[in-house]
This record gives structure tokens, sequence and C-alpha cells, in this order.
């Protein structure tokens, strides 16, 4: 096992003043008036140096980061195959393809291995570019190959100071976020404080670095910058198109690094099909996003050889049905109350209909089968009847994907951000509520627009969105833990805003009856600084003793296991064992694999539970003929698994095996009634036994405290 040791030796009428407000200075006929000598001066000294904190606060969150990683495992001093087991699970398996192109004789000659690859799934020749998400890995390499840093940089620092680099890009895109939502660029600096001082719950970078979300998230969160530009006011038409593409560069980007993209992009597409529906956006530009997610799923799809889960994604099935139900309903916005809520009724089921009945065309035309484990997950979790599916369970098992912690909250509150986030969104919910019931109530939507200068509560289409962007993914974040990070870095965003907002304050003392233009401009820098002050003097010295802290990595048995494999085994052979420790094997030793932990196809998740068939109880010539039929050549059995405690009863993979077996499970407590006693003893604790009717099939050939490893028989 590996351990970590102590090392040996609102929409508003008043303009903000650092930067104006879409109101500012615009004629009754919509022409932009110039800026007054003094007040552009100003914006340009301000925009200047808010440009230099947001580059100074990004490149120290990426040092920060980095330094962490390093003074968690003594990256600098440990072996390079130490440096390669701290790549766990499916993050061993992403870099192995970067350390395969770098290994390549060319770069041909690595593409062609990744085209057809015949060493991730034995038995099998699978294209890894059509299967998985990694372009970036090929982009590295290739970039890594061509330029001259190969005598003063090992690929390994490259890869991971790439992605620390792109924690820069990430705190980045908050901070400017942050600032196009209030106006000024001190709300930009609380978000990227809060952003660090909460990097348990926003970020798990330094310990997962090659993971898909790591590659993603930051460009996800250029996109919902560019977003929050896109949807200001009185934009000119070139402005309009480079935000446009700006958008659909980091769309492309963050779809081509993640396979999970397609329903993160679904939410944000529910996003504004509610926003559109309620009159808070512009039509037209929410229009082009909806335009701007298919075309870039679409060239992801191209990209990777026609990916059928692309094609028959949620996404995909969605956003058509509503360009088509907008289309087929063209008065959707006209009409009193009761009239409108009507149409959107129908309007809503329509979409819903079209989506489903497009979905189902598609899968059924396309055979499509790659993602029914999600769905099977999905019903299980939200309690639509319990089930057996292996696939199912195993995720329902996995704290990962389970409901969030509430220690995650009382985390967030030390540093009063879940507090102000609280308060930030009851206030701009209440305001949403206010605007969606005058909208839908307002049948003439151009004179009320007209108005809107009148009404005491508003709501910018910038601030809705990330109203309604932040209440759906902390829906998804609530209900899925993994899945914490695509809200807690926009809570920050958003809370940061709310503090430094004109329009939040304003409301706050219209409704006490206090307002006046002076006061709302004391509050709303005061209390930010008070917040960054208590912020500061509470966690810096926290964060001093975290980088000061010196860790080692440690996993003697893996290293071993890992050196056999390499010293004692032909390269041709086989190996067979638990998704986790097998993305290692491959990366550490390039031996070829049965099985691996990317799970989104079926013929995998169907091999991967007959492997797991090594910790069931099957008779040794089932468990022989099964491992054989894959062509493996060793087994590894891990005591971790085998004898698994950190799960409870019903949770460990024996337990699943069991179930999915339809035999009883080990330990006391009840079991389902059509459950039966199975004619064989667990596998892999009876294999250690040497009987002859496991040695017949299988000989020990290495051994340590955590690992066993056995050679196959080959029966003719």
């Amino acid at each position: 096992m590996t351990t970590i040791r102590q090392r040996r030796v609102g929409k508003g009428t008043e303009a903000a003043e650092d930067q104006p407000s879409e109101e500012t200075n615009v004629k009754p006929d919509g022409k932009i008036l110039p800026d007054p000598p003094g007040g552009k001066l100003w914006s340009i000294l301000s925009i200047t140096v808010g440009g230099i904190v947001a580059i100074s606060l990004g490149l120290l969150t990426s040092v920060y980061v980095a330094t962490l990683h390093e003074n968690d495992l003594w990256f600098s001093n440990i072996k390079e195959v130490e440096r390669e087991i701290s790549f766990r699970t499916e993050c061993g398996l992403y870099y192995s393809y970067y350390k395969q192109m770098i290994q390549a004789a060319s770069i041909q000659q690595g593409l062609h291995g990744l085209v057809y690859d015949n060493k991730t799934e034995s038995v099998r020749t699978i294209n890894i570019l059509e299967r998985m998400n990694v372009y970036q890995e090929v982009f590295l390499s290739i970039l890594y190959r061509i330029l001259p840093i190969q005598q003063y940089l090992e690929p390994v620092y490259f890869y991971i100071y790439t992605l620390f680099g792109l924690q820069a890009v990430y705190v980045i895109a908050l901070y400017v976020t942050s600032w196009l939502l209030s106006g000024t660029w001190l709300s930009g600096l609380l978000a990227a404080c809060w952003y660090i001082t909460n990097r348990v719950d926003t970020t798990r970078v330094e310990f997962t670095i090659p993971l898909r979300e790591n590659w993603a998230l930051p460009f996800f969160a250029v996109q919902i910058a560019a977003i929050t530009y896109l949807l200001r006011a009185h934009l000119q038409p070139a402005q309009e198109r480079l935000t446009l593409m700006a958008v659909f560069i980091a769309t492309f980007l963050f779809s081509l690094t993640w396979q999970f993209n397609q329903f993160m992009m679904l939410i944000q597409a529910l996003a504004l099909f509610i926003l559109d529906c309620l009159d808070m956006l512009p039509t037209a530009k929410v229009t082009w996003l909806y335009i701007i997610q298919i075309s870039g799923l679409l060239l992801v799809c191209v990209l990777q050889f026609f990916n059928s889960m692309i094609l028959g994604s949620l996404l995909i099935s969605f956003n058509v049905s509503v360009l088509i139900a907008r289309t087929i309903q063209k008065n959707l916005k006209k009409g009193g109350l009761l009239n409108r809520l009507g149409k959107l009724i129908v309007h809503v089921l329509l979409v819903l209909c079209l989506t489903l009945l497009i979905n189902k065309l598609i899968k059924k035309i396309l055979n499509l089968e790659s993602d029914e484990h999600i769905f099977k997950f999905l019903k299980a979790k939200f309690g639509f009847g319990a089930t057996r599916d292996f696939d199912a369970n195993l995720y329902l098992c996995e704290e990962a994907f389970g409901l969030l912690p509430l220690n995650t909250f009382s985390r967030l509150s030390s540093t009063l951000l879940f507090y102000v986030y609280g308060f930030v969104l009851f206030l701009l919910t209440v305001a949403a509520v206010i605007v969606a019931f005058r909208n839908l109530s307002s049948s003439n939507q151009v004179h009320l627009k007209d108005k809107m200068e009148e009404y005491t509560v508003t709501l910018k289409p910038d601030a809705a969105y990330s109203l309604v962007h932040t209440v759906l993914f902390g829906c998804l974040a609530l209900s899925t833990m993994r899945m914490k990070y695509l809200w807690t870095s926009h809570m920050c965003v958003f809370a940061s805003f709310g503090l430094c907002s004109t329009e939040v304050w304003k409301l706050i003392l219209k409704c006490l009856h206090l307002y006046t233009s002076q006061r709302t401009q004391v509050i709303k820098y005061s209390i930010p600084l008070i917040t960054l002050l208590y912020i500061s003097f509470k966690f810096w010295p926290g964060i001093m003793d975290e980088l000061s802290e010196l860790r080692e990595f440690y996993d003697p048995d893996t290293v071993e296991l890992m050196n056999w494999i390499k010293s004692n085994t032909p390269n041709t052979a086989v190996f067979a064992g638990s998704m986790q420790l097998l993305a290692g094997v491959k990366l550490c030793t390039g031996r070829t694999l049965t099985n691996h932990p990317h799970y989104e196809d079926k013929n995998l998740r169907e091999r991967t539970k007959q492997i797991y068939q090594i910790y069931a109880k099957r008779s040794p010539g089932e468990v022989h003929g099964i491992l054989r039929s894959f062509g493996t050549d060793y087994v590894i059995l891990e005591d971790s698994i085998c004898y698994e405690r950190r799960h409870s009863r019903g949770c460990r993979l024996r337990d699943l095996l069991d179930v999915a077996n339809g035999h009883i499970m080990d330990g006391l407590g009840e079991n389902e009634p059509d459950l039966k006693p199975s004619l064989y003893p667990r596998f892999c604790e009876e294999i250690k036994k040497n009987l002859p009717s496991y040695t017949m099939h299988f000989t020990r050939v290495f051994q340590n405290k955590t690992f066993h490893v056995y050679k196959l028989a080959k029966h003719k």
C-alpha cells in the first residue's frame, strides 16, 4: 500500500468605479458616448493594475500547487518508477500514452501505435484516440519532441508543469469572470484568494495531476468568462464576433480533454434554456451558444474518429430539440401571464419529448450502449429501484460518487465563503423570481425594457446566468461528490461578485431605506477588504506551515512488483488484475493488459467483470478458462481487495461479485432471499493454500506483503 511518510534527512443603473457597467454613457438611441478623458485614463490604469494582479495570482497558484506536490512526494528525489507509480489509477493510464509517444521512434510511429493499439486490451486492437480523450498527451509529447528542451527538462516535468501552468489559466479565468460581473477587480482578487484558501475543496490537481478534469476545467472557466462578457449589453459587432470565437475555442478544448464534457455542457444548456424561457437572456445570443456547443462537440467527434458516444449524447439531442421547438412555437414570448405559462409548459414538454425521441433514434441507429452504465447508476442512485448490476453498484459504492459530505460546508464556512455565498444566493434568487414574474406578466417586452430603469429590482443577463449556473452545478455537487470542483470554484466567483456588486448593495440599502450612492460605494469596497484581511490573517500562517511540511513517497511493495515484472517477464506477457493496478503496470512496465480504468466501453465493462472473478467464489478451472480466454499469462492478486475492510458489507468488491453471481455474501448480515451459497470457496483465498486443483492451473512466481503473482498454465 502507498503511504506518505515524513521525509528523512443583478442589473443596476449605477456604474462601478473600476470598470464602467454596460449602461454607462449610452444615448437613448443605443449609441455609446465617448468617456471623458479623466475617466478613460482611470479605466486604463484600473484595467492594467487588475490585469497584473490577475496574472500574479495565477502564477502564484501554479507555484503553490507545484510546491505542495514536490513537498508531499519529494518528487525530484525519488526514482522514475516511483514517480510513475505516484500517478494512480486512470492517471497512470493517461500518462502512459504520453510516455509512449515520447519513446516512439518517430511521431508518425507514435500516432500509429495509438490508432492501432493492441497492448491496452489483450486480444483486441483498439483506437486510443477514438476511445479516450488523450489528444492533450499527444500534443504535449509532440511539443516536447520539437522544442530544444530535452537536455534541460525531463519529460515528466514538462508534463506536470504544463498541468500546474493550467492552474494559472484557471485562476485568471475565475478572477476575470468575477471582475466582469461586479465591475471591480477587487472582486477577482477575493475570488482568487477564496479559491486558494479553499484548495482542498476547489482542486485536487497536486495529487491527481493527469486526471482529465485537471485539463478540462481551466478551459471551462475560460468559456464561462467569455459567456459572461458575451451577455453584456451594447457590445460592438466585432466584439461580439471575437467573444463568440473565444467561447467556441474554449468549448472545443473543454470537450476535447474530458469524456464527461457532454454532461457538464448539458447542465449549461439547461441553464440557458431556463433563462431564455423566462426572458432573462437575449434569445439570439442563446441560440449562438446552443450552436457553439453542438459544433464544438461534433468537431471533437470527428477528431475522435466519429466516436458514437458523442453522437448519442443527450446534449446534442437536447440542443437540436430546443432549436426545433422554438421554430414550431414562434409566438412563445407573447401574451399575458397565464397564456405564456401555458405556452411554456407545452414548450418544455415538446423539448423533453423531442430530446428523448431524437436520442433514442440515434442510439438505435448506431447501436450505442457505451453510456448505459451511467444511466443505470443514476437510476439506482436516485431511488428508481434497487439493482444488482455490477457496474452500477461499483459506482454507487465509491465515496466519490456519493453525496457531498457535510464537513465540506464547515470547511467552506471557515473562510466565510459559504456564508457569503448563501447570502448572495438568497438575494439574487429572490431578485430572479421577481424579474421572471415581471417578464412573464408583460405582454409588451419592448416597453418593459424601456421601463427597466424604473424598477427597484433588476438582474443583468450575466448575473442571471451566473445564478442559474451555480444552482444547477450546486445540485450536481450535492448529489455526486466528485463533481464538487465544478461548483466550489464558481462559488468563489459568485460570492465575491455579490460582495463587490453595486447592484446587490444598492438593493439591500434600498430595502432598508438607507440608500445613498456614496454609502453604497463605501460598503462595496470596505466589506471585501475586511474579508480579505480576515482571510489573510487567519490562513496565511497555515499556508506557510503547509509549504514547510516535507514528506516522501513510500510504496516499496508496488516498486518491488514493478521491478520484478520488468526483470522476469517477457515484453509480450499479458497481465490480469484490478483496473487500478493494471494502469500502473502498463505505465511502469509496458506489458499488455486485460482491462483498465477507462470504463466508457460496454465490452470492457463485461471483460472487467469477468476478470474480477478472481475475487469471487469460483472454481479454479472456471477462473483459469476465463483468464485464458483473454490471453492472460500472469494474474496479480491483491490482499487489499481480497480481504477488503475499507467498505462496509455489501460494498466490498467481493460482495458485489457475490450478489451479481447470485451467491450469499460473507460475514454477518442479511442476504436477499434468492441468493444461494456457492459450491466453491473464494478463489483469491483458496489459491494461497497450494492445493493440487489450483496448482495444476496456477503457479506462484512472486509474492510480497501486498501482491501475489501467479503464472497461468497453458493447457492444450
